[in-house]
């Protein structure tokens, strides 16, 4: 397993950040709740309402455009129809494809819990302009300081060997139980695969939320 000094600067070369995951062949199947319900070893930082009759949990990488798509189109209305509503509990988890994705949610984890949901966001509205450029450390850099980071938090971040174990955690435990491809969805145990739209949230989500 790479140590993180091996990953920060493995994302400081342009050519080190499309890395094969072992152990994505997992069978796809519906997922009982109470299995998904099961955390990462830094926990889940869920959106809504603890006991909502419908809990999402999205499996996602920072570089996937697809991913990015959900959350720009998507997740807005998914947000304020649902989640702010009471009737869905929502929970992001990590599934990064490659370092510089692992190196995004380890930094939305370091931002801290009530920070974290606002940093992916910013990260994936601003994908373009880190992911996919020459130098992704300085626009990562550049980006997270406005979520308050120094070049030295960032950096120590980075860094932070417990951070990504736990993120890796996360997205390795996901594939044994049916992720193999970003985005994901358990939607009641349910799983959805690809940037689901609005209409079809509401498909699904009529007959599982009422009225």
């Amino acid at each position: 397993m790479p140590t993180r000094r091996s990953v920060f600067h493995s994302l400081a070369a342009a050519g080190a950040l499309a890395l094969a995951l072992p152990g994505l062949s997992a069978p796809a199947a519906a997922q009982s709740a109470a299995e998904l319900a099961i955390p990462g070893p830094m926990g889940d930082i869920f959106l809504g309402k603890d006991d909502a009759k419908v809990t999402i949990y999205e499996y996602a990488s920072m570089t996937c455009t697809h991913c990015a798509a959900f959350h720009g189109k998507t997740w807005p209305a998914l947000k304020s129809k649902y989640i702010d509503t009471g009737k869905v509990r929502f929970v992001l988890r990590e599934f990064p494809l490659d370092p510089l994705a692992t190196a995004g949610f380890m930094l939305a984890r370091c931002a801290g819990n009530d920070k974290y949901y606002a940093v992916v966001d910013l990260l994936f509205s601003q994908q373009k302009n880190w992911a996919f450029t020459d130098k992704p450390l300085q626009g990562l850099s550049s980006l997270v300081k406005q979520a308050g980071f120094t070049q030295e938090s960032f950096e120590a971040c980075l860094k932070n060997q417990q951070i990504y174990d736990a993120v890796n955690a996360v997205r390795d435990r996901g594939a044994k139980i049916g992720v193999d491809s970003t985005p994901t969805f358990f939607i009641n145990g349910q799983i959805q695969r690809g940037a689901i739209s609005i209409e079809e949230f509401d498909k699904i989500l009529a007959p599982l939320v009422g009225s």
